[in-house]
Parts: C-alpha cells; structure tokens; sequence
C-alpha cells in the first residue's frame, strides 16, 4: 500500500510524532498515569455523549412509537399483542433492518464529503439514498401484501398468522416513510445537526400517545386505530426532517438535481455491503419470536418473548445512538490521522456501555415480576415474562458490546469482517443450537434463547480480541483508499485533512 500523503509529505513513518507538535491540536500522547487515563475518558466522554446524546434520545423516541403500540393493543386482548407483536419484530424488523442498513451508505459518504469541504454533495448523495431506498421499498412490498401466507409458511399459528397479516398491511405508508426518513437523518447526522433529530423525535412521541389514546381508547378501532397512528407519526417525521432540510439547510441543500443519477451503482455497492452487516445483527434476533412461533403454546411462547424484547430493544435503542456516536468519532479521527485517539474513543465507549449494560441487567432481574405489567393485564404472561428475565438481562450485558463494535465497524471500514463474522457466529452456531435446544432437548422457548445468547456471546469474544489486536496507525493508512473506493469517487487525503 502506498504510504499516505499530508500536504504532499509523507506521513507513514512519522505519523504520531508528526501530530503531536507542542501548541497544535493533534493527536493524544501515549498514557503515562493514571491522571493521564482519566483526563482522556473524561475528553472522549464529552466528545461521546455530545453526539450520541441526542441520538439516543431521538432514537428512544423513534422505538417508543412500536412500544406504545405494543402496550396500548396487548391491553385488547393477549391474541392482538402476539399478533401485533410478529407483525411488527418479524416483517417491520425485516424491512427495518434492510432499509437502515441501505441508508447507512449515506453515512460513510456524507461524512467524507462533509470533512472534505464539499458540503453541496450532501444534498446529492440524500437525493440518490432517496431513489436507491423507494426502489428497496418496491422490492419488499409483496412481503407486507403476502404477509399472512408467508407467515403460515413459516409455521405460525393461524390465528395469529392472519391477524398479523391484516395489520402489515395496514402500515404499508409506514414503509415508503423509512425510505424518506433514514436518507435524511443521516444527512443531518453528518453535519451533527442532531438536536433537530431528538425535538422531532420527542415531539412525535407525544402525538404518537395521543393518537393512540383516541384511535384505541376513545373510537375504539383496535387494530386498524394501531395503524393509522403508526402510519402517522412515520410520515409525521420524515416531513418534518424534509421541511428543516429545505428551509435551514441551505450551504448543503440546493435543491433536486439530475446530478442524484449519476454515479448511482457506487451508491448502490455501499449501501449492500452495509445492509448486509446490519441485516445479519437485526434479523438474528428477529428469528427468536418467529422460532417461538413453532411451539405449542404460541400464544405464551410470543406474547411472553414479546415483552422481553420490547424491553431489550429500549435498551438496544442507547446503543444504537452510542453505535452511531463512535461511528462518528472513530472516522473523525482517523481522518485527522489520530490512531490513538480513535483507539481511546473505542475503549471509552466499549467501558461506558459495558457498565450501562449490567446496571441494566440488576434492574430487570430486581424488577423481573413486576415490568410485565406495563404490557399486559395477562398473569399467565406476566409470570412467563418472570421466568425468562434472567436471559433478559444477560441478553442486554452481550447487546451493550455489540452495537458499539459495529459503530466502530462502520467508522473504520470493516463491514464485510464483522458481516462474516456474524454470519459464522449467529447463523451457523446459534441459530441451529438454538433449534437443537428448544425443540430437540425440549427446553422450549428457554431453550431457543439460551442457542441465540451463545451465539452472541461467541461473536461478542471475538470482536472484542479483534480490537484488541487492532493496528491503529495501520488503519489510518488505509482510511483514504478504503472511503475513496466505497464512495466511488476521488478524493484526496489532503483535501480531507486541511479542510477536517
């Protein structure tokens, strides 16, 4: 590999001691003390929650809207919250994962066009992730329209199967606003313009009670008042993205342009390659309610891993925010060809959401028969949900590492070893110890979840020994080749660094 260039020098070799010039800014000296260590987590911590903050708060938001949901329709009846529940963590989970993970392209080549000064592209590049994810949207239509057959094939219980499939239908309008709200929250994202993010996202949380409170409590239209409240809030934050971008984004939005068609395939390689990642994280772990579906007492059986996981996913829903911070971070620095600070940022972060995580964990195991209540009037699922809360909280422990990775992941360019890794981990050891345990040694839906934790226990390990061996001036050479040929386009290293 040729060696990187700053300013037409050469910056291989002396790369650290370059960066660090007494009186300039650059990049940390190595730690000497304890004072040195806690004088760095304390400057990464701010530099961490100052991004993440607001995302974790906006994303919070975003998943109280499936969570309300959830809760004001398990109050119907416990058939409708099992069948509300697959609709949403099976198909919604499915086309959710699928279109993040395509707009997460947008997250790589804003970031890069945005450092290197070239703030018109932003408008651009949204404009093409808006084509490449409505096209998506198109491809996954015929699952949401044969979503009750597609169930039953899938060996779930008719009843609920067909209830399901009425529901996904209904929120047909949800799944075209992904395609708009994704694109533009990672535009924004990219110029940390995040606290835009967490007003809306707080706003139409509030609206998103309300409306469910009249459609639900008030009218009393059941499923169809579900839907329409969801299919509302959805579209009511894609607008209000859209209508910020075009009234107070004017350096990075210029209007539309013919120019989004152009270079559309090098959009189109990225966005697979980081859907590919993430669509092997979240649809592992949407096959533990559809597993459950298969045992005799379904009902129980999801209703019960239903409420567990709308638990888990508040929680997943911080390490999402955290994901998307460290992404952040790790890129900045390698960009400023800062090895030590992107290493630090990594190590704060894996430290602050491994403590989250197990403080998370002593809540749910000191709460474990009293949380189900939120969800359910039903004692039959109340003390179901008490007998699987021990797998909750280890789940959360694991799940505290593992966004966190894959922010660093998406920061430093390893999509295709952590899509790999995953692959290996959750679906040919997990996954089929999962089936091996909860049908053949007859554990039930104990049994499917303790397979899917190996799994992810196994995977968790290894990333974690692949950061440890991590070359960080290694990784700072390569930033540059590796974004120019994801982005599809040339940009050069200096342009990047003297405008960063």
């Amino acid at each position: 590999m040729d060696a990187p260039l700053l300013n037409g020098v050469d910056t291989s070799e002396p790369l650290i001691a370059a960066v660090n010039v007494p009186g300039e800014e650059g990049d940390y000296p190595p730690i000497t003390s304890f004072k040195d260590a806690t004088s760095v987590y304390w400057s990464e911590s701010v530099k961490l929650w100052k991004i993440g903050g607001p995302l974790v708060f906006n994303i919070l938001c975003q998943f109280g809207t499936n969570s309300l949901t959830n809760i004001f329709v398990g109050h119907i009846g416990d058939l409708e919250l099992s069948a509300i529940s697959i609709s949403l963590s099976v198909i919604g989970t499915f086309s959710f994962g699928f279109l993040l993970g395509m707009g997460s392209a947008l997250e790589t080549l804003c970031g890069q066009a945005f450092g290197a000064g070239q703030v018109f592209m932003l408008g651009i590049y949204m404009q093409r992730s808006w084509i490449i994810l409505l096209m998506s949207c198109l491809v996954l239509l015929p699952i949401y329209i044969f979503a009750a057959p597609l169930l039953k094939l899938l060996g779930q219980d008719h009843d609920i199967a067909v209830l399901a499939g009425k529901f996904t239908l209904l929120t047909i309008p949800q799944l075209f606003s992904l395609a708009i709200n994704f694109p533009t929250q990672k535009f924004l994202q990219a110029q940390s313009k995040v606290d835009v993010l967490a007003w809306i996202g707080f706003l139409a949380l509030i609206e998103h009670v309300v409306l469910l409170w009249l459609f639900i409590s008030v009218f009393g239209w059941g499923l169809l008042g579900a839907a329409a409240a969801f299919n509302f809030t959805s579209w009511l934050v894609a607008i209000a993205q859209l209508v910020y971008v075009f009234g107070w984004c004017k350096d990075s939005w210029s209007g539309f342009s013919w120019a989004a068609f152009k270079e559309i395939w090098a959009f189109v390689r990225l966005s697979i390659a980081s859907a590919v990642m993430l669509c092997l994280e979240i649809w592992y772990m949407m096959s533990i309610t559809l597993l459950a579906g298969h045992l005799s007492n379904a009902v129980i059986a999801v209703g019960s891993l239903s409420i567990c996981m709308n638990i888990n996913g508040i929680e997943a829903m911080i390490f999402i925010g955290i994901n998307a911070a460290i992404s952040v971070r790790v890129s900045n620095e390698l960009g400023l060809l800062h090895p030590r600070a992107a290493k630090y940022s990594v190590c704060v972060a894996v430290v602050q959401s491994l403590v989250i995580g197990l403080l998370s964990m002593v809540v749910i195991l000191v709460a474990r028969d009293y949380f189900a209540v939120i969800f359910t009037d039903s004692e039959v699922l109340q003390q179901a949900v008490s007998r699987l809360a021990w797998l909750l909280g280890v789940t959360m422990v694991l799940n505290s590492i593992q966004p966190v990775i894959s922010g660093v992941a998406v920061g430093g360019g390893w999509q295709s070893t952590v899509a790999n890794l995953n692959l290996a981990c959750y679906y040919a050891f997990g996954l089929p110890l999962a089936i091996i345990l909860g049908y053949v040694a007859d554990f039930g839906v104990m049994g499917i979840w303790g397979g899917m934790i190996a799994g992810t226990a196994l995977q968790t390990i290894i990333l974690l020994i692949i950061l440890y061996r991590t070359n960080w001036t290694k990784e700072v050479e390569e930033t540059s080749s590796r974004m120019r040929k994801w982005g599809g386009q040339e940009i050069k290293t200096d342009k990047i660094a003297n405008s960063i």
